[in-house]
């Protein structure tokens, strides 16, 4: 049953939303709670951009589409190809024979949830039309900027195995994900309940019901601004952030926006676990994922696999943690 729009969302509120939402998103993926619940509060989060990268056939484009559906909101799909343009994407003027003017026809982008499919396979000017749109929420053509929708999220996804005719993201939009995800193979036990569902079910197509209103999606996101944060975390954030910089195998350790990422998002993990403040094993939780895409590894690591999260934990091994105080 879809929930209502409410005047006023309280912070007590997002557990039992949140568990909800996850809840009806689990009819469709199985398995994969931890990384479920990561993107639920990358998408609570202000400017949660989500980049799923891994092998095929591993839900990506499903649990994008299933958190629209749960979530309410309107959602699109591009598949990126290397002859997409960037019209097709942002849409553009064309002329109306009936009125005799040029009239807008808005492209895909203009939607709530928008996943861009295969990302890395479309050419890097096809890529830029994101820039604009993932940080500042706003399209520019021919002049004029029109706004998009609140909220606007984007999910994308690539394969990490194929080189040949791909284009790497630049370092420019990678920052502009908040986390870069893996799904990873289900567990046997897990693979075998997908099949029992499936046989169950009849059809491949799942039935999922939005569980909340859009409106209260983003009354979410704003009562999470209010969880609280110690200035002596903050400093860890930043401490954290300025290793990636110092260390002797990086070669561009991760923008400020790395830090506001963290802060962002582990303020709406706080929440989604029932607490009003952010705790120092929230952003070692998440640092990885917040972190590991913004940072530029030296030449003899490019062909190894997982050296970014070596490299992450040895700094977050190293950066010591601050002890907080407990109030009498």
């Amino acid at each position: 049953m879809t929930h209502q729009p409410t005047p006023e969302i309280t912070l007590e509120q997002i557990v039992p939303l949140a568990n909800e939402i996850l809840a009806e998103v689990e009819k469709a993926v199985i398995g994969k709670h931890e990384t479920l619940k990561k993107m639920l509060a990358a998408l609570l989060s202000s400017g949660g951009h989500i980049l799923l990268e891994d092998n095929p056939g591993l839900a990506k484009t499903l649990i994008a589409n299933s958190f629209a559906t749960v979530l309410g909101l309107s959602f699109k799909r591009i598949q990126f190809t290397p002859d997409l343009l960037p019209g097709d994407i942002t849409g553009g003027y064309v002329f109306d024979n009936n009125t005799n003017q040029f009239s807008l026809r808005k492209g895909p982008i203009f939607t709530q949830i928008l996943l861009a499919d295969e990302i890395n396979r479309a050419s890097p000017k096809t890529q830029s039309a994101l820039l604009e749109a993932m940080q500042e929420y706003q399209v520019s053509l021919e002049g004029e900027t029109k706004r998009l929708p609140v909220p606007f999220i984007v999910i994308a996804t690539q394969n990490p195995i194929e080189s040949e005719g791909t284009f790497p993201l630049p370092e420019a939009q990678l920052d502009r994900f908040l986390i870069k995800l893996s799904i990873g193979y289900p567990r046997p036990d897990e693979e075998q309940e997908m099949l029992h569902r499936r046989r169950e079910r009849k059809q491949d197509s799942f039935h999922l019901e939005p569980k909340i209103h859009p409106d209260t999606f983003v009354q979410m996101q704003q009562v999470i601004e209010n969880v609280f944060i110690e200035p002596d975390l903050e400093r860890y954030i930043v401490n954290l952030v300025g290793q990636t910089r110092l260390h002797r195998q990086v070669v561009i350790g991760a923008s400020p926006r790395g830090s506001l990422a963290l802060l962002k998002i582990s303020r709406a993990w706080a929440a989604i676990h029932g607490r009003s403040y952010v705790i120092p094993d929230d952003i070692k939780t998440l640092a990885p994922i917040i972190l590991c895409h913004r940072i530029i590894l030296e030449p003899s690591l490019w062909g190894s696999r997982n050296a970014e999260l070596t490299i992450m934990d040895e700094i977050l091994n190293t950066v010591p943690v601050p002890v907080l105080k407990t109030s009498a």
